[in-house]
């Protein structure tokens, strides 16, 4: 019934011996004051280890922004814990979170980057400044960006273009050659391809699976599992807020557990010969309201 095979999971690593990038230990967040608060998340816990792709699914709603927003330290966290590279983070002010993102610990991809890359920077000046404030040299850091330019398989010509004459699929990977042209250990991405066509949605996800060699720990935070399920070694369901379900990507997709979970891989044409029909759908969002 599933197009995902035991094959497609055969590029899952035991990440098990390593220390985790990021620990998330029951984490709450409320939004509001008093009485008139409500959880936008509510007891999470979930680590990610180096070399390790996760998905972070989930719909419009479920969490999944306030999530990567908590662990960039940009939203405070009600409950729990949050440690990045081994650092507890949580209630980091504004001066402690400065020096963490200037040391490339961690790194954000957002999902429009015309709106993310400096409309006038061009590509060479976007990958160079954040090395330049880490203190590279000028030379080096011009190495490193060709490097990484290349590692997105785009051409060195266009260093010189600014974001506006680059395609939308050239923007998001010069996006992502900045996030990791500083060596982060942990990069949250959202939404990476839902903006693109298929051929560029490919051309991204195969990059981001051959990062894997590199060490460096991914979380793609979408709301297509079918998007994400044949890169990520482990999935992680978010439904209004709480954490459903987390396992392999071939044990979410093949055998999901969580009536929520079944929707969303019901629901994915790209993953299964048919899809769930109106009766299916039906009767697992009355599971879900019951």
């Amino acid at each position: 019934m599933t197009a995902l095979s035991p094959r497609a999971d055969t590029a899952r690593r035991d990440h098990g011996a390593a220390a985790p990038v990021l620990e998330i230990d029951g984490l709450d967040v409320r939004y509001g004051r008093a009485r008139r608060s409500r959880h936008a998340l509510r007891g999470v816990s979930l680590s990610v280890t180096p070399g390790e792709t996760v998905g972070l699914i989930g719909e419009t709603g479920s969490g999944k922004s306030t999530l990567a927003r908590a662990v960039l330290g940009l939203v405070e966290a009600s409950a729990g814990s949050i440690r990045v590279g081994g650092e507890d983070v949580t209630g980091y002010g504004a001066r402690r979170w400065r020096a963490l993102r200037r040391r490339g610990v961690v790194q954000y991809v957002f999902q429009d980057p015309l709106r993310s890359l400096d409309p006038d920077l061009t590509v060479e000046d976007s990958l160079t400044e954040p090395l330049l404030v880490q203190g590279v040299p000028g030379k080096e850091a011009g190495r490193r960006a060709r490097a990484y330019l290349d590692r997105v398989r785009l051409s060195e010509d266009l260093l010189r273009r600014l974001p506006g004459e680059l395609s939308g699929g050239q923007r998001q990977r010069v996006a992502v050659a900045r996030a990791l042209v500083t060596g982060p250990a942990l990069v949250l991405l959202d939404e990476p391809v839902s903006a693109l066509d298929s051929a560029n949605r490919v051309q991204v996800l195969e990059i981001l699976k051959e990062l894997r060699d590199s060490g460096t720990a991914l979380v793609l935070i979408s709301h297509d599992l079918g998007s994400v399920a044949g890169t990520a070694d482990r999935i992680a369901v978010l439904y209004r807020g709480e954490l459903v379900e987390v396992g392999t990507a071939r044990d979410v997709v093949n055998h999901p557990r969580h009536p929520y979970t079944r929707l969303l891989v019901g629901s994915a044409p790209t993953l299964h010969t048919r899809t769930a029909d109106r009766t299916e759908r039906d009767a697992l969002r009355a599971q879900l309201s019951g």
